[in-house]
């Protein structure tokens, strides 16, 4: 075989790539690879609710357009809310002329001890997609493809939301829609008798603080991976309930 054989699907990879530019500065980071999967069926109901602590992805935004994160990537939630570009590359698999497609970290896709392909075990850097988004770039029977993929910036629609949980002794608060880079590194609230609270990721992108807030007018800080940070003043009025959302400012 020739050495040409062995650069045209380089030379693919490469074209296809050049082809899937999103928006002048979208990306955050460079290309890099990793291999796709897909869990549930076409309707998605599989890949609600999941690590990253969000509900009903229909309701939230999300909709189908998710995927879970190998235990490289999904770094202990941490990347939960982030954006990516994918590629299917290098596969009879891969649909042609197909380009890339763009999803939203909701989910973890846990290591396995007993699969016989077990994708997700480190340090491989793997995303498990919903179905309905694996079949934009690859033929339902190939199950696995390689793809090239990069971060990108997240566009939402609308302001960033947040849906308080919990009761008089802790308070819980769920971060979602969150534009620019997507993923929440730190959270402050504040009430309106008290000063900026820190609070910690208690799981995916829940964040958790202590009693003292019922009753008071809340504002909110967050600053998302690349540093970014964003504040809503005064969005949560005093007489809010748990299990309530509310709207704030947007990357």
């Amino acid at each position: 075989m020739s050495c040409l054989a062995f650069l045209v699907p380089s030379f693919m990879a490469i074209a296809l790539i050049h082809r899937a530019f999103g928006q002048p500065g979208d990306q955050i980071s460079g290309w890099d690879d990793a291999r796709a999967t897909f869990y549930g069926d076409i309707h998605g109901n599989e890949t609600m609710y999941g690590a990253c602590g969000y509900g009903d992805l229909f309701k939230q935004g999300y909709g189908l357009e998710t995927a879970a994160l190998s235990t490289a990537l999904f770094n202990n939630g941490a990347t939960c809310g982030a954006c990516f570009q994918l590629i299917c590359v290098n596969s009879k698999w891969c649909r042609p002329a197909a380009g890339a497609i763009r999803i939203t970290a909701t989910n973890f896709c846990p290591p396995s001890s007993t699969s016989p392909n077990p994708w997700c075990n480190p340090p491989q850097k793997h995303f498990d997609l919903s179905q309905y988004m694996f079949l934009k770039f690859a033929i339902y029977q190939a199950g696995v493809v390689p793809v090239k993929f990069r971060r990108v910036r997240c566009h939402k629609q609308g302001g960033m939301k947040f849906q308080i949980n919990g009761n008089p002794y802790w308070i819980l608060v769920l971060v979602y829609n969150v534009g620019g880079a997507g993923d929440v590194s730190n959270v402050k609230v504040k009430g309106s008798n008290t000063g900026w609270i820190q609070m910690q990721r208690n799981w995916g992108q829940n964040w958790l603080t202590g009693p003292g807030l019922v009753g008071q007018r809340l504002s909110f800080q967050v600053t998302a991976s690349d540093g970014s940070t964003v504040e809503s003043d005064n969005i949560v009025p005093p007489t809010w309930a748990f299990g309530q959302t509310f709207e704030g400012r947007n990357f």
